[in-house]
């Protein structure tokens, strides 16, 4: 198992019993002891467990997400991919307002050489494309929202709302057909919100683990959206949901 899996499946057993063993772990698993002492020391850096005897405590709530460095970790080819495939729907002398995350990073780095006007809604994007020759980089104002580095609050909102996008690339926590498009932030989901009804075109860029998943905040239904971008594991029935609802599925190969 890669470690970005191990991490994720201890996250995931951390969820259910709150507090985990150092042996149990490593015999699941099957590596040494040490191999996961350094798993959760990791965790511990991302303020995703506290390091106790023998083991370690969630400081999750069971509604929040893994911490950004942790999901960066997670899916990477297919989130490479993604982005390549959405910054190929995107033309040159668009404006596009692009969300934070990590799949929305990927699609900052495929923008790089292209000639855009960006509003990223977080900092590593903003970074991404500080020196890139032809993106004209428009920053929202805003709070920012610790670890993820995601603009949010009015002032955020209201930035969004001002202006008018050809695209906006839209992040998400959770898919499902019956729940929609969701996310843990409620700031965030109000962002992604002003941030579709400001954009000509909503395009969600989210590999295929989203599916299923059901988070805190509800941003829209799948009728909102006009593209969504995912990876070859999107489950069957969420694509034929997708398609009924009208949005056009891209799958990044």
């Amino acid at each position: 198992m890669e470690s970005s899996d191990r991490l994720r499946a201890i996250i995931e057993a951390l969820r259910v019993n709150d507090t985990v063993s150092v042996t149990e772990l490593a015999a699941q698993h099957a590596v040494s002891e040490m191999t996961i002492r350094r798993d959760l020391d990791e965790l511990a850096r991302q303020g995703v467990v506290r390091r106790v005897r023998g083991g370690a405590m969630s400081l999750l709530l069971r509604g929040e997400e893994p911490p950004f460095g942790v999901r960066e970790r997670e899916a990477v080819e297919a989130k490479r991919r993604i982005g390549a495939v959405v910054a190929s729907l995107i033309a040159d002398g668009e404006a596009v307002l692009l969300d934070g995350g990590t799949t929305a990073l990927e699609v900052a780095r495929a923008l790089r050489e292209r000639r855009l006007t960006v509003m990223p809604l977080a900092l590593q994007a903003a970074w991404e494309l500080a020196d890139a020759p032809r993106v004209r980089v428009v920053l929202p104002g805003g709070e920012l929202r610790r670890g993820e580095l995601t603009f949010g609050g009015p002032l955020t909102e209201n930035s969004v709302r001002a202006l008018r996008f050809d695209t906006a690339v839209i992040g998400c926590c959770g898919l499902s057909a019956e729940h929609g498009i969701t996310a843990h932030d409620l700031s965030e989901v109000a962002v992604k919100q002003a941030a579709m009804a400001s954009a000509r075109r909503v395009v969600i860029a989210a590999d295929s683990g989203k599916f299923g998943r059901t988070a805190f905040g509800a941003v829209c239904d799948y009728e909102r959206v006009d593209v969504l971008v995912t990876d070859a594991a999107i489950p069957p029935d969420q694509h034929d949901a997708l398609t009924a609802a009208g949005v056009s599925v891209h799958i990044a190969r």
